[in-house]
């Protein structure tokens, strides 16, 4: 026999059923999705640095202004390494931002590529001169190269059914 419960009722139960639940998980696979985006971005990136469009990589830029003498140690064959995964580092970080976002906005497919645009802008604008990084001058091309990368790290982002598909975690 089975023992049926009263259903709640109180002041505040109408907010708590309407409240979005954020699994425990919902976390770290923002993290992997942001980790994602960035190694595509790398290997976009990987091809507009070959053929001579981007001469020298933000990721590269910000880890000899901020950890010099740490990467210095690096073996020179080993720098691409340490670059990527702290460029996988900031991707992950980013992906968790961007899953912090309301589920009605990250649901949009157009905001994918606007929260990219919105990072390669904050970068450009913000970080780069807050962490005194040198200001080459940068052609056009380069910047347009530099954006691609950013938007195709949003798409890569957004472009997971968010929500959806996430279970919540179990006690």
């Amino acid at each position: 026999m089975t023992q049926t419960l009263p259903p709640r009722t109180g002041p505040y139960e109408d907010l708590r059923e309407r409240a979005p639940v954020r699994p425990r998980r919902s976390v770290p696979r923002a993290a992997a999705r942001g980790a994602i985006g960035a190694m595509a971005m790398s290997g976009l990136r990987q091809m507009t640095t070959s053929i001579g469009l981007v001469a020298k990589v933000p990721p590269e830029s910000v880890l000899e202004r901020t950890i010099p003498r740490l990467f210095r140690q690096v073996p020179s064959e080993q720098r691409p390494a340490l670059v990527e995964l702290a460029h996988w580092g900031y991707g992950a970080c980013g992906g968790v931002l961007f899953g912090l976002l309301p589920a009605k906005v990250r649901g949009r497919p157009w905001v994918g590529p606007i929260y990219g645009a919105a990072f390669w802008a904050a970068f450009e604008t913000a970080i780069a001169p807050l962490l005194g990084l040198p200001r080459h001058p940068r052609t056009t091309v380069e910047r347009l190269a530099l954006l691609a990368d950013h938007l195709l790290y949003g798409i890569v982002v957004g472009a997971s059914p968010w929500p959806h598909q996430e279970k919540p975690a179990e006690d």
